[in-house]
Formats: C-alpha cells, sequence, structure tokens
C-alpha cells in the first residue's frame, strides 16, 4: 500500500525511545548514588582513622583469632581476641605515654634553660679542634672566625622542638584518656565484626567495584602485603631497634634511655637514615668524652643492629611482600607524616601502594587502549 510505514520503523523509534527513558533513569540513579556517597562519607570522615585502624589491626591478629576460632565459636573467638588486643596494645601505651612525657619534658627543659648546649660547648671546646679549623682558615686567607656558640645553637633549638612536640603529643594522650578509651573501643568493634565478617565485607566490595575480579584481588593483595609489611615487618624492627637502642643509652649514660627508644623506635621506618641519626651522633659524643672503647661499640653495635634487622629479621618475617625500592618508602613516609601525622608511617607506604598497583594494571591492560601504537613501537624496538 502506497505511503504506508515500514513495519520496523515503529518498533526503531520504539527502542531508542525506550533507549533514552533508560539512559535517563541511569543518569538519575547516577546522580542519587554520588549523592548518597558524598553524605557517607561525610559520616564516616570523623572514624576514618579508626575504621582503618580498626581494618589493619584485622589482618594483623587474624591468625591469632583463626587458632582461637578452632577451640570456640567465632563470636566468642573474636571477643577473646580483642580482649587479647586491649590488654596487649592499649595497656602498654598508658605506661609508655607516662614515662614518655616526663622524659620529653626533661629534654625541653634542658634545651630551653640552655642546659644542653653548655654541655656540648664544654665538650667540645676541650677537644680544641674549632681553633685548629680557625687557623687553617685564617692561613687561607679567610677571616671567618666560627665558635662553638653558633654551631651548637642549631642543636639545641631541635633538642628543644623534639622535646616540646612529644611532650605535647604524650599530654594530649594523657590528658583526653577517656576520648582515647572511647576511640580504641570503637576500632575494637570495627575489629570484632571484621574477623567474624571480613570475608563477606571484602566480597561486597569487590562486587560493587567496576573493575575487574583479578583486578580487585591484586589490589587488595597489594594492600595486604604492604600493610603487613609495614605494621609486623617494620614494626617489629622498630621495636628491636628502639629497645636496643634505649638499652645502649643507659647502659653508657647517655640520658633519657626511655625517650631516645621511642625515637629510634619511629626512626626505624625510615630505610635510608634509620636509628643512624641517634646512634652515630652518640657514637661521637662518648669519643669525645675519651671513651674511645664505648664509642667505637657503639658504631659497630649500630652496623650490626641495622644489617641484622634489615637483611636478617625483615626478610624473614616479610619475605618479598614489600618490594618497594627503599627511595619510595622513604618519600611516602616522610609525606604521610607531613600530611597526616603519626598515621602517616602506615598511610604513605599504603597510598604509594596503591598508586603502583593502578599503575601496574594500566600498563597490563589499559595502555593500548590510550597509545594504540605503543605495542607496535616496542615490537619493532
Amino acid at each position: 500500500m502506497k505511503g504506508a510505514e515500514p513495519p520496523g520503523d515503529e518498533n526503531d523509534g520504539g527502542a531508542v525511545g525506550q533507549s533514552s527513558s533508560e539512559r535517563a533513569v541511569f543518569f538519575f540513579f547516577l546522580f542519587l548514588f554520588f549523592i548518597s556517597l558524598l553524605f557517607t562519607v561525610r559520616l564516616i570522615t570523623p572514624f576514618f582513622a579508626t575504621i582503618t585502624l580498626g581494618i589493619l589491626c584485622t589482618g594483623l591478629f587474624t591468625p591469632l583469632y583463626r587458632w582461637v576460632a578452632r577451640r570456640v565459636r567465632p563470636g566468642i573467638a573474636s571477643a577473646v581476641t580483642c580482649l587479647i588486643i586491649f590488654f596487649a596494645v592499649f595497656v602498654p601505651v598508658l605506661f609508655f605515654v607516662g614515662v614518655l612525657s616526663k622524659e620529653a619534658y626533661d629534654l625541653y627543659l634542658m634545651a630551653k634553660g640552655a642546659v644542653l648546649s653548655n654541655q656540648l660547648r664544654e665538650l667540645l671546646e676541650n677537644t680544641q679542634a674549632l681553633d685548629r679549623v680557625n687557623s687553617l682558615l685564617s692561613t687561607m686567607g679567610i677571616t671567618v672566625s666560627l665558635s662553638w656558640e653558633e654551631l651548637i645553637q642549631p642543636v639545641s633549638e631541635i633538642g628543644k622542638m623534639v622535646g616540646l612536640a612529644l611532650f605535647q603529643q604524650a599530654s594530649f594522650i594523657a590528658s583526653n584518656v577517656l576520648k582515647i578509651v572511647f576511640y580504641f573501643c570503637l576500632m575494637l568493634i570495627v575489629v570484632f565484626y571484621m574477623l567474624m565478617d571480613g570475608t563477606r565485607f571484602i566480597n561486597y566490595v569487590f562486587d560493587l567495584s567496576p573493575l575487574p575480579r583479578e583486578y580487585n584481588v591484586k589490589l587488595f593483595e597489594k594492600f595486604r602485603n604492604m600493610a603487613g609489611a609495614v605494621l609486623v615487618g617494620n614494626g617489629v624492627g622498630g621495636l628491636i631497634q628502639g629497645v636496643s637502642g634505649g638499652v645502649v643509652f643507659f647502659v653508657f649514660g647517655l640520658g633519657a634511655p626511655f625517650l631516645w627508644g621511642v625515637i629510634m623506635g619511629f626512626l626505624a621506618f625510615l630505610p635510608i637514615v634509620g636509628v643512624g641519626i641517634v646512634l652515630i651522633p652518640a657514637g661521637i659524643i662518648l669519643m669525645l668524652k675519651q671513651q674511645m672503647a664505648a664509642g667505637i661499640f657503639v658504631f659497630l653495635f649500630y652496623t650490626v643492629l641495622s644489617w641484622s634487622v634489615e637483611y636478617i629479621v625483615k626478610p624473614k618475617i616479610v619475605g618479598n611482600r614489600a618490594n618497594l625500592h627503599p627511595l619510595v618508602v622513604f618519600f611516602a613516609i616522610i609525606g604521610g607524616l607531613k600530611l597526616y601525622g603519626i598515621l602517616g608511617i602506615v598511610y604513605g607506604p599504603l597510598i604509594v601502594t596503591f598508586f603502583l598497583t593502578l599503575a601496574d594494571i594500566y600498563f597490563m591492560n589499559y595502555q593500548l587502549m590510550v597509545e594504540p601504537d605503543s605495542k607496535t613501537s616496542l615490537n619493532k624496538q
């Protein structure tokens, strides 16, 4: 019949209309989804650090939970594990904060009252090293005259800053015990449910992610390995080096052994400098005090301690799980400390691990979509 429409045109128009309607519904759904996501993120932002530490503690104490769960029900095993975490972590921290606060305040008073700088100046003036340097400069025609007061002043300022910063942090914790207990209990609640339902939560996140499952698994494994390396490997290494360094300070009467042991424990997380920032000057001070044997012992002790922790202890605990370059880890921790405070020791390496894992996924699977000629150029090379 003339002028009749082809039978398929009406269906095509319906399909187009249906497709447009579905797209409109889909975009409206995305709008609602991102609005709800924004409000959800705002809700949990105040507890982000608590949730993160709870997830990390869950991974750390999962072997203990599994051992207990073989003997009792999962709920009881999770509660027992949380009690062990409380008495093994929180109670020692309270004692730790009290001693640290006292020694940090003593260091601040010594630096503020010029006691530290006077002790260093008297010690260094006996060596007459600066007189030799000034005479050498004068023979070279340089009229600058150096004094120990000018050289020691920055050291005294650093001691004042370190002592005050540690004292303020310890005092904040000591004066906010109830608040710290509240957040620690919140963390234990996260640990309690993650121990029992962690696998279901991870599968839910995998299903929610638009990435293929193998990429989600790779990201999760990288995160777990790096978290284990930071918390377990560096944590045990820092504990060993901090305790050992504190014992050395106590034995040779260098003062504030607990404080310097804590500082060395944190410095041990840095893969390049480490505890040498403290032990090398300590050895030099002992030698300036005419205690040559003690100074040489501190140098040898530092060498053996650092080598054994880096090449024996950490590989035994961590294995090849953390294969980041030491320079990358160094700047990740420094940047993390600057942005997030003490938690940056953990956050920094995790953020870098997240980026590098995504970069690996990009090079393996998506580079050809962005740079279609890259494979051809590689083959020609």
